[in-house]
């Protein structure tokens, strides 16, 4: 059946005549071309910004960092032999609720090495993230550890405690205010089993072996490098070289229990179940030290931040809500 329409009824109202329904399409091509226009912002104004790749001038240098999202800053760095790449999994855990900033420090990442090499040690870098955090113009910022950077990031407490808000660290690589000289030596004897290989071949200058043994000492898996990915395996071939550095190096600064007993911020200290003794003593150490700290076992080993990172982001954003640290709005 043929149906012939006559009128069309808008709003309810009177049917419109032919002079009427012409305004009527020129008024809905205007709106329709209006919200064409507007409808992208809005609509990127909800979404998640997309990580930004930064630089900052710091202590006579250039360090490299990754940042995204809005809110309170938490600022994370990375362990031996890798850069803020190592961070990812966080960085998409952390980023649509806070401001994520992952800073490669001094000699890391593929920027060619400054002051010729000169000033490598973990004070010069607990030195320079003192003096990022202070050039965020922020505040007190949450800091984020993990492995070699474990020390260093208690340092920054330590020495300037106006500058951080909460601490956490999963697996700290260093054993200082361990004691009991049983468990040191057991702790030692496991440590030069997980790194002896590595530091073999960064002796003789074979870096490509470097970046395959450190990670599959560190993990205690044989078969990390062939079941990572791609991205995690040139993090590790891109800052293998820094071995060489960290032979020459100043010993690591001897932080004690004493001084871990005075850290009063909120404090996230997480170990894997499966991890190297080395690191479980090194973890319990440094919790048994530090009053009122949360101490969390999460699935995994010492690379679960980027293979198991679901239980690490989850402790974290806890820390980070009981610690009152504001997400964006």
């Amino acid at each position: 059946m043929k149906m012939q329409v006559k009128c069309l009824v808008f709003s309810g109202a009177d049917c419109l005549n032919k002079r009427s329904m012409k305004r009527f399409k020129t008024w809905i091509a205007a709106s329709l071309l209006t919200f064409l226009a507007v409808a992208p912002t809005a609509w990127s104004a909800g979404a998640p910004s997309a990580p930004q790749i930064k630089q900052a001038s710091v202590n006579g240098v250039t360090l490299v960092y990754q940042e995204q999202g809005d809110g309170a800053p938490v600022v994370f760095i990375h362990g031996c032999c890798t850069d803020y790449r190592a961070w990812d999994a966080q960085r998409q855990a952390i980023g649509p609720h806070y401001r994520f900033i992952a800073l490669n420090m001094r000699y890391f990442g593929t920027a060619p090495w400054p002051d010729g090499e000169s000033k490598y040690s973990q004070q010069t870098d607990a030195d320079d993230i003192a003096a990022f955090i202070r050039g965020l113009n922020a505040g007190p910022v949450d800091l984020v550890g993990w492995s070699y950077s474990g020390p260093i990031v208690m340092l920054v407490v330590l020495q300037h405690p106006e500058l951080v808000h909460s601490l956490t660290i999963h697996e700290p690589g260093t054993i200082s205010y361990v004691t009991d000289p049983a468990i040191a030596k057991t702790a030692n004897e496991d440590r030069a089993a997980a790194l002896g290989p590595a530091i073999a071949a960064a002796k003789v200058s074979d870096f490509a072996s470097v970046a395959r043994l450190t990670p599959i000492g560190v993990n205690h898996q044989p078969d990390f490098w062939e079941t990572t990915t791609p991205e995690i395996r040139t993090m590790f071939l891109d800052n293998a070289r820094t071995w060489t550095l960290a032979l020459a190096a100043p010993p690591q600064p001897h932080i004690t229990c004493d001084m871990l007993h005075q850290i009063k911020i909120p404090v996230l200290i997480t170990v894997g179940k499966d991890t190297r003794s080395y690191y479980h003593i090194a973890s319990e150490g440094a919790a048994a030290c530090i009053p009122g700290v949360q101490f969390v076992t999460i699935p995994g080993r010492h690379l679960a931040i980027a293979q198991q990172p679901e239980a690490f982001n989850a402790a974290l954003l806890t820390l980070l809500a009981k610690a009152g640290s504001q997400p964006k709005p």
